[in-house]
């Protein structure tokens, strides 16, 4: 086995490895370049998206669920609650029936009852 020159190392590039050298330097830079730019962009999406205030619709006024009460049917066991637009709705079971219940937010006052039937 033969040692490496150490005058190799300091021998210039030919003119062609430079040139190639060179087009791989710029291509790398250009890639890190526009990943950058991608990183700066969804930067600015955040920020834009997190400043922005919830719509109209998806709030509702301070006194939109003032009720302090909803009245259920004795025996019923609750399914799920849900609040949403000034108005409560409640799923709840009554021995074998199913049963939906919307009610007012501010005054607990039924609005609706609607039966889940079985087909």
């Amino acid at each position: 086995m033969s040692a490496p020159d150490p005058s190799a190392e300091n021998q210039t590039l030919s003119p062609e490895a430079q040139a190639i050298i060179a087009r791989a330097k710029r291509s790398f830079m250009f890639s890190i370049g526009l990943l950058l730019v991608g990183f700066i962009a969804i930067a600015i999406a955040l920020v834009y998206r997190s400043s922005q205030s919830a719509p109209a619709s998806a709030t509702a006024p301070a006194g939109a669920y003032a009720a302090q009460a909803l009245r259920l049917p004795q025996g019923a066991e609750v399914v799920s609650a849900v609040a949403s637009n000034g108005t409560v709705s409640v799923t709840y079971r009554i021995g074998p029936a199913m049963q939906v219940r919307i009610f007012d937010g501010a005054t607990g006052e039924m609005k609706q009852q609607l039966d889940i039937v079985v087909e």
